[in-house]
């Protein structure tokens, strides 16, 4: 949380920089001497920035900013409020085995629970949660909050008849599917804890994380859509297993139109399956500090290891950062462009967004080739999204796709 915080610091100090001085009408000129588009430079910058509410925010910043440095448990403190608690915690911060500092230690509350049930319990139930964009199956799909709670509290029922419980582990190895999401908040339903492994990874490298989380259940797809060619998952999964010491009791197989996944009898239970025969399960009190997943780093330098996120300080954190980081607010539209299978895609495509009560993007497609340079316009203007978070990366490969930025003239980016 105190990284979040410097990190925080030099984001609004570069911003109060950024427009007192008026350094955005100048840059136009700059921009256009490196040759930046000029579509893009046109763009004006989120309107939050611009609202007198954030200058007063970047005026009162060194104020809240000292306060979160000098008494880091009266700040936090005061942000846990805006989290639901079936327990009161009885210290906001344990730092006595740094660098393992435990948050909110003794409050009990439930990480699913304030994703979506708060926010159907203050009628805010038919506010769209979630919009799964796919041009890669053709797709799109809107799940309202309380649409998604009946699928992920029925998916739970079944991860539940299944033997599943608190504490126990479940991977999810899945393509940019709402049954990915609905998986992972099922698991926090429950107060198991999910460990999701980037989809298409080689078998080698899912029996590594296989080995040592030594999951109850797996979830899986039958295959990942790419532009030019189907990714089978089950495959890789079976060898996966083959290699792995440890061995899942059973495997869920969500199976996509586009290919059916090898059902081997005994072990694996395809998603229609368990879901026809789940009971809905309640949210289960979890402490504060139990561990809400498991994400592995790459292993480039050595076997991957497990880092833990657990439940408390991670949903205070998150939901603080989306108004106060990004701007934004609850009802609006946030687009994350990363993968569930990386650390920004549990943050800001599941978690942040969800926690907040804001409308999150699940994006199956690429930045470019799907159909074109333009696609990422293409959700910003149908979606009306107001913010997004992306890598560089995917910048640069649209502008090196379409070097005039002609496509990004044809969508209305205004909101």
């Amino acid at each position: 949380m105190l990284r979040l915080i410097h990190a925080t610091a030099r984001l609004s100090r570069f911003q109060g920089r950024f427009f007192s001085q008026n350094v955005w009408k100048s840059g136009h000129k700059r921009l256009s001497a490196l040759n930046v588009c000029p579509a893009a430079a046109s763009l004006t910058s989120r309107h939050f920035h611009n609202t007198l509410q954030h200058q007063r925010k970047l005026r009162e910043y060194d104020d809240v900013f000292n306060k979160s440095i000098e008494d880091p448990e009266g700040f936090w403190g005061d942000q846990a409020d805006d989290i639901d608690w079936y327990k009161p915690y009885t210290r906001v911060m344990d730092n006595s085995n740094p660098p393992f500092t435990k948050w909110f230690v003794g409050g009990e509350m439930n990480t699913c629970y304030n994703c979506l049930d708060r926010h159907i319990k203050n009628g805010k139930g038919s506010r769209t949660a979630l919009i799964y964009d796919s041009p890669l199956s053709g797709k799109i799909e809107m799940y309202s909050y309380q649409n998604l709670q009946r699928l992920v509290e029925k998916f739970a029922g079944a991860l539940a008849s299944l033997n599943v419980g608190k504490g126990d582990r479940v991977v999810i190895y899945m393509p940019m599917v709402p049954q990915a999401v609905i998986a992972m908040l099922a698991c926090a339903r429950l107060g198991a804890v999910h460990s999701v492994v980037f989809g298409g990874f080689a078998a080698q490298e899912l029996a590594r994380r296989i080995e040592h989380a030594e999951p109850r259940v797996v979830v899986t797809a039958s295959c990942g859509i790419e532009p030019t060619r189907l990714v089978y998952y089950k495959p890789l999964l079976d060898e996966a297993i083959r290699m792995s010491s440890h061995k899942p009791s059973t495997c869920i197989v969500y199976q996509r139109d586009q290919c059916s996944g090898d059902i081997i009898p005994g072990r694996d239970v395809t998603w229609d399956q368990v879901m026809e025969k789940a009971q809905p399960h309640d949210c289960v009190p979890v402490l504060s500090t139990d561990p809400l997943y498991i994400l592995y780093t790459s292993g480039t330098t050595g076997d991957p290891k497990g880092i833990v996120r657990d439940n408390g300080g991670y949903a205070v954190a998150l939901n603080w950062s989306m108004f106060n980081v990004y701007g934004i607010n609850p009802g609006e539209v946030w687009w994350a462009a990363s993968d569930l299978g990386w650390v920004v895609g549990h943050s800001y495509i599941v978690y942040g967004p969800l926690l907040t009560g804001c409308t999150t993007v699940l994006f199956e497609g690429k930045p470019i080739g799907t159909p074109d340079a333009g696609a990422f316009f293409r959700v910003i203007e149908q979606h009306k999204v107001v913010s997004m978070f992306t890598a560089p990366t995917a910048i640069r490969i649209i502008r090196a796709e379409d070097p005039q930025c002609e496509l990004i003239k044809e969508y209305d980016l205004s909101q």
